[in-house]
């Protein structure tokens, strides 16, 4: 099935690429607040920024955020057709609403003809609180409720000639989420915002979130994602390359291998793993770096990396993909190695 892509700013859906995404935790209407986090999540590598939009106040608003911040912003916006409109006529990119609690066939064809006038596009979608009623007394809260209320959703607006549209059909279920993607991805041909709504928190969220996302991406399932948790939506970010890395569909980044350790391991080798992994978080450039934990083995495993160090007690040896290895005394060998990391990424 040929996708049909959708712009978004300058993001394009449905092309091959897979966006990243988060929303601000801030009151849209505080103007500052919302454009540091935004350029914070710019920062971290997010590609598209999502605000809410829950009173005139935040709507406005978007007239002042959207000129300042290097993302495209969508406007999240429930239960009144009136702010939708709004936001859109103050420059938000994009549009997510639910046509089943925007109002009747009035207030739809209001917001339809807006994004039309304006060519911006719209996210609909079900997630297992939002399934239309019909579709939950047929199906119960199942995948095919949330297919076919998605689908419902895709029809009221392509009926008012809305075209650019993206889906979405969420669980905090895992299972239901993969399979409810599975069966709109065989039924239709737009771009999918795919995600584990409702994750929770720490890493029982992470997890939820990885399984979700990383099983739907391995079936080339998913054109946008966002990684839900109960944190600084930075961490989102943060998570949702992972999950791309980890599913081979992100190149350009500074891959951590770290030994697990055990007992002959004699300096603070998950200390420095930690230490390196937050220096090279946000680098784009494709290098590996190995921080094993004794030298019994560790420079054989870790042979194929850019840069690596091995340890001891009394020393640690620091080397590199051509074969060139420093033997330093272990008191000296953090800074020694951040030195080497540093002219490292300076080079590349």
């Amino acid at each position: 099935m040929t996708k049909h892509c959708v712009t978004v700013g300058n993001v394009l859906l449905g092309g091959g690429h897979i966006a990243v995404q988060s929303m601000t935790t801030t009151k849209t209407s505080d103007v500052e607040k919302s454009v540091a986090q935004i350029m914070r999540l710019a920062e971290a590598g997010c590609e598209i920024a999502r605000v809410a939009v829950a009173d005139e106040g935040d709507a406005r608003a978007l007239a002042q955020i959207v000129p300042r911040v290097p993302l495209p912003v969508v406007a999240d916006v429930h239960f009144s057709a009136r702010l939708a409109v709004l936001a859109v006529e103050c420059g938000a990119s994009k549009l997510r609403i639910n046509p089943g609690n925007i109002g009747g066939e009035a207030e739809i064809a209001l917001v339809a003809d807006c994004l039309k006038a304006h060519n911006v596009p719209v996210r609909v979608g079900a997630n297992t609180g939002s399934i239309q009623p019909q579709f939950l007394e047929k199906y119960g809260r199942s995948a095919e409720a949330l297919v076919e209320s998605a689908l419902f959703d895709v029809a009221v607006l392509r009926r008012r000639g809305v075209e650019d549209i993206v889906v979405s059909v969420k669980a905090s279920d895992v299972p239901l989420t993969v399979r409810a993607y599975e069966m709109l991805a065989e039924r239709c041909d737009l771009p999918l915002h795919i995600g584990v709504t409702e994750a929770g928190v720490g890493d029982a969220a992470l997890v939820k979130s990885s399984v979700g996302i990383g099983a739907l991406l391995l079936r080339g399932i998913g054109d946008t994602i966002r990684v839900s948790l109960s944190a600084d939506p930075v961490e989102e970010v943060y998570a949702a390359h992972e999950i791309l890395r980890a599913c081979g569909l992100e190149r350009a980044f500074a891959e951590v291998v770290a030994c697990p350790t055990c007992g002959r391991c004699e300096y603070d080798c998950m200390a420095l793993a930690q230490k390196v992994s937050e220096r090279v978080r946000a680098v784009k450039k494709p290098l590996k770096i190995a921080v094993m934990g004794c030298v019994v083995n560790g420079p054989g495993e870790a042979k194929e990396s850019d840069l690596g160090i091995a340890g001891g007690r009394e020393f640690c040896v620091i080397f590199d993909r051509a074969g060139n290895r420093t033997r330093v005394p272990a008191a000296e060998a953090e800074s020694a190695f951040f030195a080497r990391l540093e002219r490292l990424l300076e080079n590349r």
